[in-house]
């Protein structure tokens, strides 16, 4: 089985593409009460065609409706997957960002990576993980600090990691982000 999991990436409910669609109508609908294509597009910065074009899959699945005089609003089916994906989007920055302490753009960057890619199993364990991460037991204040501690007692020694194995992924990041602040 394990050699054919990677199979199941192909049936993902919606694609990366789809989620922010979806997403991106929520949002619209919460803050004006209508969903326009061109509205859709100015939010996405694409073009109305290219809109347009993308929506018609989500619209043949039934995800997205849209009336007589062209608004849009979500089935019911499309409401709750982009509810999903946009908890999904929270819960992973708060784990990449205040349990792992990756920098905030990277956690945003991450989370927007993988957001529509997780069971709801996964969502709903992940978002008990982050509640006990939250709370004040002091488990969880011996476990940041042991976590802290590993991360300050690397070697740098790859060849006898069992998790970088060639490269040290620590130096890696430190010599991305330095290239990074160079470029900007």
């Amino acid at each position: 089985m394990t050699k054919e999991v990677w199979k199941y990436f192909e049936e993902n409910q919606i694609t990366h593409s789809a989620a922010h669609y979806l997403m991106t109508i929520n949002a619209l609908l919460d803050d004006h009460g209508y969903a326009r294509v061109t509205d859709i597009a100015k939010e996405l910065n694409i073009t109305r065609g290219s809109c347009s074009i993308s929506l018609r899959p989500l619209k043949r699945r039934g995800l997205v409706l849209e009336d007589e005089n062209r608004f849009l609003k979500l089935s019911d089916e499309g409401k709750r997957l982009a509810e999903l994906v946009e908890r999904n989007d929270e819960l992973l920055e708060i784990l990449f960002r205040d349990v792992l302490g990756v920098d905030d753009e990277q956690a945003e960057i991450d989370a927007c990576k993988i957001e529509h890619l997780l069971s709801i199993e996964t969502s709903v364990k992940l978002a008990s993980f982050i509640q006990l991460m939250q709370s004040d037991k002091a488990v969880v204040k011996n476990f940041f600090k042991e976590l802290r501690k590993q991360l300050k007692e690397c070697t740098h020694n790859a060849e006898d990691c069992e998790f970088c194995r060639t490269e040290c992924f620590l130096e890696v990041a430190g010599k991305k982000r330095a290239s990074d602040k160079k470029t900007a």
